[in-house]
């Protein structure tokens, strides 16, 4: 039984199966909320799950947006302690390129979504939608059709996307705190002390941790921040180097036990719960004309690509970054493209950003425009990389045939 669990955990853990299961919970939300059962699917997310004693009644919606992406961020947490302490952004010369061309793309989708979008209810706060990429879903195109490029695009593309996200995270935290309550702060800050000193003192038991991180999300909640922030906070505060004669450090082992459970079940949940939007002619007739719509579409397709192409060619011209080994620009702009892929956070920062405009079309709208350009981006992104890899492999194989003559 622990060999089955095992197993699946590793595969669970494979950005294609992660990335696999995210689009099979979209598809599975739009085919249900456009199907003559559509009403069961409007039922089911917004069935309110409360925890009297606690004073918390939210929807199931809101119980994935607010509960299980916590754990997403979790996740992200951990990998980017990783990164910034003992992986590729550690060593300043390796991190600078993903760090340039990650607030590259995030500054041009932001000015260009805020410009087009101008005066449009909403895009005081909307004109973020764009500005983050998606992990798993990225990751996901890359590892299916990006196999033949060198391994230099990965880390390219995962540092990018950690980065990226943690300047999404900090703009979800500034844009969508409202009243902000100083004595459950303080309370959330007694919680991420108490997970530090733990990790200081190297105490291991679940029976401290979790408490301590529930207690983390639901300070947070009451405080007025948005609790997935609990996550990202608890992730960096985790001990990434090994102790002697310690098999692995906590932020690995704790990776390795999250990470199939936010592939598996929170992301595809999002999906699911985020996901379905009615889709009719009216829909599809506004994501070319109305400009909340553009400016999403704009802003992520153009503005991604564009901005993270832009910032990594000043960054190398400039000296203060070198391009991955192996990589051309023309790989680098393929890995651009997939840049454009901005599902869970950007599904995420527009229920945020536009709830309470109007009628809720506007959330609709906004929805369909990241998931149609998310789309777009992975077909594209993809056909890029096939092509690369042809590339890379007929050099390869030219390099082999010298060295045998």
């Amino acid at each position: 039984m622990t060999q089955v669990r095992s197993e699946l955990s590793r595969y669970l853990r494979t950005e294609t199966v992660g990335g696999a299961l995210l689009l099979i919970a979209a598809a599975i939300a739009l085919l249900w909320v456009n199907s003559p059962w559509g009403g069961g699917y409007e039922t089911m997310t917004g069935t309110v799950v409360s925890i009297p004693p606690l004073h918390l009644e939210l929807t199931l919606a809101d119980w994935t947006k607010d509960g299980l992406l916590a754990v997403f961020f979790f996740v992200a947490g951990l990998e980017l302690k990783r990164e910034l302490v003992v992986g590729e952004l550690a060593d300043r010369r390796h991190a600078a390129l993903p760090v340039f061309a990650a607030i590259g793309g995030v500054v041009t989708p932001a000015l260009i979504a805020a410009v087009v979008g101008f005066g449009v209810p909403g895009m005081d706060r909307g004109w973020a939608i764009p500005v983050a990429t998606d992990i798993a879903f990225a990751l996901a195109v890359l590892a299916m059709t990006g196999s033949r490029i060198p391994p230099g695009a990965r880390v390219f593309l995962l540092s990018l996307a950690v980065v990226d996200d943690l300047i999404a995270i900090i703009l979800i935290a500034v844009l969508f705190t409202t009243a902000l309550s100083l004595l459950w702060l303080l309370a959330a800050c007694g919680s991420f002390a108490i997970w530090a000193l733990a990790q200081h003192k190297r105490i291991h038991t679940p029976f401290l941790y979790i408490p301590v991180a529930l207690t983390a999300w639901y300070t947070l909640h009451e405080a007025g921040i948005h609790p997935t922030m609990a996550g990202i906070a608890l992730g960096l505060l985790t001990r990434v180097h090994t102790d002697p004669g310690e098999r692995e450090a906590p932020a690995t082992r704790l990776e390795h036990l999250f990470q199939p459970i936010s592939a598996g079940l929170c992301v595809p949940l999002f999906a699911l719960f985020a996901s379905g939007v009615p889709l009719n002619l009216k829909i599809f007739g506004e994501l070319f004309t109305d400009r909340l719509a553009l400016s999403v579409i704009l802003g992520l397709l153009v503005g991604k690509t564009l901005g993270i192409v832009g910032m990594s060619w000043v960054a190398i011209r400039l000296g203060i970054a070198t391009r991955p080994k192996d990589l051309g620009w023309r790989d680098i702009f393929a890995l651009s493209v997939l840049g454009a892929i901005g599902f869970t956070v950007s599904l995420l920062i527009a229920e945020l950003a536009l709830a309470g405009v109007g009628d809720g079309s506007a959330v609709e709208l906004a929805k369909a425009a990241v998931l149609a350009t998310s789309m777009a981006a992975s077909i594209a992104g993809s056909a890029l990389l096939l092509r690369r890899g042809r590339v890379h492999q007929a050099r390869r194989d030219a390099g082999a045939l010298q060295r045998e003559e």
